[in-house]
């Protein structure tokens, strides 16, 4: 075969590769979190992939790491939405307050409930002894939301000496008291969600704002 036509080529298997690699990964999510990561094997994986164990070998090397890229996609996924809520909703200019409740209401309603953040709990939660995922890889979310705290610090709203205590603060006063309240079971309405959201944020406000809150 000529070198100019595998270079045609190169992109179709290209392609076929990638699509087997996502292949693996959805079958592994699925056992992963059907059975458990010690109950998945390697042979299950490939045989609900449709590809042989070879290939699941040649991918990825080890269980251990199939597990990892598994759940480092469902977190980039979910880091890419609080990325984009934090962009879209911490706008520059924005009135402060209204920007950050509708940031927080936005991770609350839209990104917890969404199969993303399902599929991470699931993944992380269980009994056994599984791969842990990267520190920074862990703390993207975080770390996005504390170089935004920082430039509003820059720009004079807000008073955070330390953008990311700010961050852990907020994170705290708003969206986890919100889950714990979604957490706690019964009928919870988006407008109590809301206001427990407000709440916080005026909470956060009076500790970081920049004269009267």
């Amino acid at each position: 075969m000529s070198r100019a036509i595998a270079a045609v080529q190169t992109p179709g298997r290209r392609r076929r590769s990638e699509g087997k690699k996502a292949a693996i990964l959805d079958a592994a999510e699925a056992l992963f979190i059907a059975e458990g990561y010690e109950r998945a094997s390697v042979d299950a994986i490939a045989a609900r992939a449709q590809v042989s164990k070879r290939t699941v070998y040649d991918h990825f090397g080890d269980k251990a790491t199939i597990f990892l890229k598994a759940l480092e996609r469902v977190n980039d996924a979910l880091a890419d939405a609080v990325q984009a809520a934090i962009e879209e909703e911490l706008r520059p200019g924005r009135d402060l307050r209204e920007a950050l409740t509708a940031f927080g209401r936005r991770v609350v309603t839209q990104t917890v409930p969404s199969s993303d953040y399902v599929t991470f709990r699931r993944l992380t939660s269980q009994h056994w002894a599984v791969p842990r995922l990267a520190e920074a890889a862990r703390d993207r979310p975080e770390r996005t939301l504390e170089e935004r705290f920082a430039a509003l610090a820059a720009g004079g709203e807000l008073t955070a000496a330390d953008p990311r205590l700010a961050a852990r603060h907020f994170t705290a006063l708003t969206i986890g008291l919100a889950l714990e309240t979604l957490e706690a079971g019964g009928d919870v309405s988006e407008a109590e969600i809301v206001t427990v959201i407000a709440d916080g944020v005026d909470a956060f406000l009076r500790a970081y704002r920049t004269g009267p809150a």
